[in-house]
């Protein structure tokens, strides 16, 4: 969480621009992340970003906390964002799109055969996510890549904390038969 978290979100409920920009610094790479592994490419990834952080300046005024980090709100936001664009779009996820994450490891100092290691072992993770229903995938994801509370997710996901507990049981116990089975 950030450093004064709540200082910010009232300058830039006044208005303050700057104040809004720290909490924007502060919280885009998560959600860059968070949408990229939902869309597969990153000029998708990129506009739906910058979206959510446009409809969180605009909506900032009517923001109130309530008891949940300020990144559990722009989460919902993202989330929402991202199911516009698939009712919009009218396509479907390609679990097997690694264009973010490979242009990510391409530009890192890896050594080749590491990099393939890494690579397979990212195309299995994916063909195993697949294999997920949707809500396990989506619980999976913010549980372990946007580091999210099972409360967090409950609150992004309008379901009780229990229920996501459970679901994320069961997609691991699925994902680990999945990744057993086919080693």
């Amino acid at each position: 969480m950030l450093e004064a978290e709540q200082d910010f979100i009232e300058k830039a409920k006044a208005g303050d621009s700057a104040a809004f920009g720290h909490l924007y610094d502060h919280y885009i790479k998560q959600i860059y992340r968070f949408i990229a592994l939902k869309v597969g490419t990153k000029e998708t990834a990129q506009d739906l970003t910058h979206e959510v952080f446009m409809s969180a300046w605009q909506k900032l005024p009517n923001f109130k906390s309530q008891g949940f980090p300020f990144s559990s709100w722009l989460y919902t936001i993202a989330r929402n964002k991202v199911i516009d664009h698939y009712r919009t779009k009218k396509s479907h996820v390609s679990i097997d799109d690694d264009g973010v994450i490979e242009s990510d490891l391409l530009q890192s100092n890896v050594r080749t055969d590491e990099l393939f290691d890494l690579q397979l072992s990212i195309t299995k993770v994916h063909e195993a996510l697949g294999q997920l229903t949707g809500e396990q995938r989506e619980v999976i994801t913010m549980r372990f890549v946007s580091d999210l509370s099972p409360a967090e997710i409950a609150q992004i996901l309008n379901k009780r904390e229990g229920t996501v507990r459970i679901i994320q049981y069961r997609a691991i116990q699925k994902l680990k038969k999945i990744l057993e089975e086919h080693p």
